[in-house]
C-alpha cells in the first residue's frame, strides 16, 4: 500500500517558470541548488520529453545519493511526476515517487510537494526529516533562483 508525505511551500516566481526550469531547465537546479543537487544527466531521451529517464546527484541527510528517474509532465495541471527506478531510496522504499504542482498563488505559486512510497518493511522511517525536508529546500533555492535571473 503507497504511503504520502506532503508539504505547501509560497514562492514568489510565476507557477510556469518554476515548471518549466523542471521540464525544460532541470540542468539548472544544481545551479540554483548546489547544497542539495550536485549534478543531473540524461539517461535516456532528452531534458524534456515525457518519459525520459535522469539519474540525479544529491546530499540528503549529510550522505551523497543517486536517484534514477522517469519524469512525467503534466502541462496542463503544472505537474511533474519523477518516479523513481534506481537509487539509494531504494535501500529502505519498494517503490518512491517525488511529486511537484506548482498551483498560481496571487503574484507567485503555492508548490504542493508530495512523495509517495512503499515501505520495504515497517520499521523504515517515514522519509519526512530526510527526503521531504531535502525536497522543500532545493524548491525554496529553484525559487530564489529564478527571482534572482
Amino acid at each position: 500500500m503507497a504511503l504520502k508525505v506532503e508539504a505547501e511551500v509560497e514562492l514568489k516566481s510565476p507557477p510556469e517558470k518554476l515548471y518549466n526550469m523542471f521540464k525544460k531547465e532541470s540542468y539548472l537546479v544544481p545551479v540554483a541548488s548546489p547544497n542539495n543537487i550536485q549534478a543531473v544527466k540524461v539517461h535516456e531521451g532528452d531534458w524534456e520529453t515525457h518519459g525520459s529517464i535522469k539519474i540525479w546527484n544529491y546530499t540528503s541527510g549529510g550522505k551523497t545519493e543517486t536517484f534514477k528517474e522517469k519524469v512525467e509532465f503534466d502541462d496542463e495541471n503544472l505537474k511533474v511526476t519523477l518516479v523513481g527506478l534506481e537509487g539509494d531510496v531504494f535501500k529502505y522504499y519498494k517503490s518512491y515517487k517525488g511529486i511537484f504542482h506548482y498551483v498560481p498563488k496571487g503574484e507567485g505559486t503555492l508548490a504542493k510537494v508530495a512523495l509517495e512510497y512503499e515501505k520495504l518493511s515497517e520499521d523504515v522511517p517515514d522519509p519526512i526529516n530526510e527526503y521531504l525536508d531535502f525536497v522543500v529546500s532545493f524548491t525554496k533555492d529553484m525559487d530564489a533562483h529564478l527571482v534572482k535571473a
